[in-house]
Order: structure tokens, then sequence, then C-alpha cells
């Protein structure tokens, strides 16, 4: 994976809570054999000339803004494949006391992936609404801050996942971190052979 530390990109405000992973790449795309060909159907099943993503404005955007929630229903990782392949660097999410950003299942393919899931409280997610779809925005991962037209709100997310996208590691990348502990291990331990 590319490592991510900071981004500058124009985004995308996507309005609504709640939006599940059938919207963002409806079910019966799910039997490709191959991870790619997904970006062309993402949103695929609400694209048409009132969809924000199919705007003038929206045209060349890498920052997906969005409600809370996101990512909610049935677990895939083509949803997360379908946000990279249109284009899309990063989400970033709303974050309340009675709802999450993003769904558990959601979050963690993301960040096997490398897609960088950013959870803003309210006021600072009214900030980024506020700039609008168009709006330049700046990403600074180690320092976890989004900055907007001039302002510069916080946004939190897991620290290992943070260290993961900084260094560019998916889970197998972070495994290979400890490529000597384990020759080391194999190398001084015999295969199990069960008795006869």
């Amino acid at each position: 994976m590319d490592p991510f530390t900071t981004y500058t990109g124009t985004i995308a405000v996507v309005p609504g809570d709640n939006i599940d992973t059938d919207r963002i790449i409806p079910a019966r795309f799910l039997s490709r054999v191959s991870r790619s060909g997904y970006g062309e159907l993402l949103f695929n099943d609400v694209r048409g000339p009132e969809f924000i993503l199919d705007k003038p404005e929206a045209s060349g955007t890498s920052i997906l803004v969005v409600g809370t929630n996101f990512g909610c229903g049935s677990s895939r990782e083509h949803a997360v494949w379908a946000i990279q392949q249109g284009g899309y660097r990063a989400v970033i999410a709303k974050k309340t006391d009675a709802s999450p950003g993003y769904s558990d299942i959601f979050r963690q393919n993301a960040a096997n992936c490398g897609l960088l899931l950013a959870e803003c409280n309210g006021e600072d997610h009214a900030v980024l609404t506020g700039a609008g779809t168009g709006a330049t925005s700046r990403i600074d991962l180690p320092n976890q801050t989004i900055t907007v037209n001039g302002q510069t709100i916080g946004f939190e997310i897991n620290e290992a996942t943070k260290q993961a996208l900084i260094a560019g590691l998916d889970l197998i990348g972070t495994t290979l971190i400890y490529a000597k502990e384990i020759d080391d291990f194999e190398s001084k331990h015999n295969a199990f052979v069960p008795a006869r």
C-alpha cells in the first residue's frame, strides 16, 4: 500500500446517515472474480443528474464527507474497493453520542485495504459540509487534522490503524515486520508430526 501522511484534494459531500454497503456497491455486482472494475459501480443505483457525485462541482473530488454510521449493512470489501477505485483516498464521517461514524466491519475492511476513515464531531463536521462539494481540503494524518477554507479541525482514528496507514502496511505487511522473528522461531522448532 502507498503510505498516507498528508493529502490535499477536493471534497464531495454525500448527505445522509446510515448509508449501507449495498448502496455503496449493490450486491448483484459482488460475483466478479477480480478485484478491479468496481469504481464505475460506486453508488450505482442512486447515480444520475441529481446525485452529488454526478454534478459538475464533484468532478475530480477525492475525499468523501459523509454522515454517521457509513458502511453499515453487510460486510463487503467491495464497498471499500469501489470507493478507492472511484478515486477517493479518504472518507470523513460524523460521530455522535448516539452513532459511530462507521460500522465496525466497514472500518476494519477499510483499514485492511488502506482507505483512511476519519471521524469528526458534529461541529467540526459542519465546517466540512459548510465548505461544500468542490472545496479543497488538506488531511494531515500524523497530526490528525483537516484544513478547509483556512479552518483546521481535528479527527479521531484508531492509533494502530493510523500507524499502519502512515507506514503503508496492510495486514500481511504488518506481519512481515516480524519476518526475522518468525524465521528464528521456525528454525528452532520441529514441525508437528502426529504419533502413529
